[in-house]
């Protein structure tokens, strides 16, 4: 087969993994399982409302929000490890099925938490966190190495695309299980539970599909096997750690993309909070909100997609956060009824998916070849690790204002200041340095 089909095929099959994984993001993490896991720790808890996790004392209330702090700094630590072991080894395949199945098993474990299990539920979903961030991070790498820089923002475009796709088909299927429970004679515990198998049945059996047709391409630097994977992943990490200085531009992108997407993920986190306590938008809209966002966004990844190839991928993210920034001023100033919050749930989702797509394509244009998995991981922390800066900045503003609006309005800086790093980071000098460096 000649290597353009080849590498057609694979790009095919590299979908397919968004399809499969973003089922445990919308099932689990958006919607099922905080609510669920806070009902089974409140009904454990104490004449005092805390649990007791490895003789922690826990407020009940506080438990999911801890599980996922818990996993994100275990995240900060596992991934730049992964990444390192994948690029020195000729089985990075391997690791992505590892990774996988792990968070795709203990996902359907999760049909079993139930009673006083809040604890194993805990337990289930960190180690399911952390292996769906490492097989991000090895399915990111993939990038560079099956599309060539000028197919990137498409084929990027295309991943998000599928996985918001896929992840909001799991979720509408979901939804039609727990709002008919009643009517089918089941209780409302076991039509969760159920929803939670689903994303990792969901998860490990569309996985197959690039675990057979993705290949191991070869790492660049020592022959595989000359040091021992594990103490090699640790070597190579200090390495690149140090290195990064000698990338400003890709290190300036990561400041950049560590700030905007704090604001991005920040939005979408709090928006519902912010429709339901400001607005007084039914638990049900809300969720309504949440399936239309994942298939419009879908198509705002795929036009973005287009608009990059016309005027470039920096110019086409910058403009996504320039339409961020107007959402927030919306909220601030206009949004006000339902109907409203619907348009403008809409708008997100379009930039949505472009705006990561794109920023994913371009980063991987500014990482030394050999060493795509180390630098996604970089790239995943600044993504998952540091989000709390915004949500922080949201908290203060609401705990000093007691308003939402003002709240919201705060995001704003981030999203600024992200769009001037970004304005200065030039990306054909990046190219340039990396792949110097590459060599």
């Amino acid at each position: 087969m000649p290597p353009e089909l080849n590498l057609k095929r694979e790009q095919r099959a590299w979908y397919v993994y968004d399809w499969a994984n973003s089922a445990f993001s919308t099932t689990v993490v958006t919607l099922f399982l905080g609510p669920y896991l806070t009902v089974l720790a409140r009904a454990a808890a104490d004449s005092n409302l805390c649990v007791h996790p490895l003789g922690i004392s826990i407020d009940a209330r506080a438990y999911w929000s801890y599980l996922v702090a818990l996993s994100v700094a275990l995240q900060v630590v596992v991934l730049p490890i992964a990444g390192a072991i994948a690029d020195a080894s000729r089985r990075k395949k391997l690791l992505l099925g590892l990774f996988a199945y792990a968070g795709a098993f203990c996902t359907m474990a999760m049909y079993f938490v139930a009673g006083d299990r809040y604890g194993l539920g805990g337990a289930l979903f960190v180690v399911a966190n952390v292996s769906f961030g490492a097989s991000i991070v090895i399915y990111n790498s993939y990038l560079p190495e099956i599309a060539t820089p000028e197919e990137r923002d498409r084929v990027s475009s295309k991943g998000w695309g599928m996985g918001y796709l896929g992840g909001g088909l799991l979720l509408t299927l979901n939804l039609l299980l727990y709002e008919n429970a009643a009517a089918w004679g089941l209780p409302e515990s076991m039509a969760v539970r159920i929803s939670l198998c689903s994303a990792g049945v969901w998860w490990a059996v569309f996985s197959i599909v690039p675990l057979r047709i993705l290949r191991n391409h070869h790492p660049v630097g020592s022959p595989a096997g000359s040091r021992n994977p594990l103490s090699n992943g640790f070597r190579q990490l200090l390495k690149t750690l140090r290195e990064l200085r000698s990338y400003p531009q890709t290190l300036l992108f990561l400041l950049a993309y560590l700030l905007y997407n704090d604001a991005i993920q920040a939005v979408i986190n709090l928006s519902t909070q912010f429709g339901n306590d400001e607005l007084g938008i039914s638990i049900s809209n809300l969720t309504m909100v949440i399936l239309m966002v994942q298939f419009v966004a879908f198509f705002g990844a795929i036009g973005f997609g287009w608009f990059a190839q016309e005027v470039g991928a920096k110019p086409a993210v910058m403009a996504a956060l320039v339409i961020w920034t107007a959402v927030l001023v919306a909220m601030y100033l206009w949004i006000r009824t339902t109907a409203q919050f619907f348009v403008m749930a809409g708008v997100v989702g379009l930039v949505l998916g472009g705006s990561q797509a794109l920023s994913r394509s371009l980063f991987s244009l500014m990482i030394p070849k050999g060493k795509e998995a180390e630098y996604f991981s970089l790239y995943e922390i600044s993504d998952k690790g540091t989000s709390w800066m915004a949500p922080l900045i949201f908290g203060l503003a609401l705990q000093f204002t007691a308003s939402y609006r003002l709240a919201i309005l705060s995001l704003i800086v981030f999203f600024v200041l992200g769009f001037l790093l970004l304005w200065k980071v030039d990306v054909t000098r990046a190219a340039r340095e990396a792949e110097a460096g590459g060599r």
